[in-house]
């Protein structure tokens, strides 16, 4: 207690004069209308900063989520673009209405939107980490797909996490079809830049021209028809001769990739599974 009165005693003189001008501004800023206005102009100057700066950080967090929800509108958009070019290319009057309920047929996908949070480009066997496992519903050979066309196959699944083989790994097959022509190979990547890929057995007896889209094929138990896969860069003879190879431009930019969406397709799932009981089907009579 004595050290705090030493203390008081000792700049007493600097508490006084904080007091005065504490007064002093009171009453300058109260009976003084243009030193008022110009304080509650400041004043609201830096307020309305803060409130700008708190809008910018939330601004930012909020992306992720808008990111999430681009990510799916593209996906439906661009499925709703491919049939609707083939309504454009082979409808009648009397066929518009089974186009419709193709159009309506997209209702059936379930899409779980994900978070990269693991990625690589660079290795000749990349793998890719989500955020999203079994307990989201995520299971083993489910397609992975950006706002922006493939992305990959989803390899193993934890309960929080999986890992997706992208078409930018080696092992990676994709069935593929050459958009409006209906020519199919698959496509495979075979190390290098990250963005090329190549489309391999295209018949030799296809046409097509160099800057035509390549999408999936929705033959096999993986993506539905009509995802992009990417755009026809050059065109090359097998080593056999007997079909086309065609360099292509990957929609998906795997260097920036942050938000996916895993799809979810009942009917090829059942389509798996009763082509699988029929091969088994067929094994038993076989014996």
């Amino acid at each position: 207690m004595s050290n705090l009165l030493e203390f008081i005693s000792k700049y007493y003189h600097w508490f006084v004069f904080v007091l005065l001008e504490v007064i002093s501004l009171v009453l300058l800023f109260q009976y003084n209308s243009y030193q008022g206005s110009v304080w509650f102009s400041s004043s609201n100057v830096v307020v309305g900063k803060c409130y700008e700066w708190s809008s910018k950080v939330n601004t930012f967090f909020s992306l992720s989520h808008v990111n999430e929800s681009l990510t799916l509108k593209n996906f439906y958009l661009e499925r709703q673009v491919a049939q609707l070019s083939r309504l454009y290319a082979d409808a009648t009057d009397d066929s518009l209405a089974a186009e419709r309920i193709k159009l309506e047929s997209l209702s059936k996908y379930q899409l779980v939107p994900a978070k990269v949070v693991s990625n690589s480009v660079n290795s000749h066997d990349n793998l890719i980490t989500i955020d999203k496992g079994s307990a989201d519903g995520i299971s083993k050979d489910m397609g992975v797909v950006s706002g922006n066309g493939v992305v990959g196959i989803v390899y193993m699944v934890s309960k929080h996490y999986s890992v997706v083989m992208p078409v930018i790994n080696s092992h990676s097959r994709v069935s593929c079809s050459i958009r409006g022509r209906g020519y199919f190979g698959y496509l495979h990547w075979t190390g290098g830049a990250s963005n090329i890929a190549y489309v391999e057995d295209i018949p030799r007896h296809a046409h097509f021209k160099l800057g035509d889209w390549v999408e999936t094929s929705g033959y096999s138990s993986i993506f539905p028809q009509g995802v992009i896969v990417g755009k026809i860069l050059e065109v090359y003879n097998s080593r056999d001769a007997l079909s086309y190879r065609l360099k292509v431009l990957l929609s998906t930019d795997f260097g920036r990739l942050r938000d996916v969406c895993v799809v979810n397709d009942k009917t090829i799932v059942e389509q798996a599974t009763l082509l699988e009981a029929a091969r088994d089907s067929m094994r038993r009579d076989n014996k």
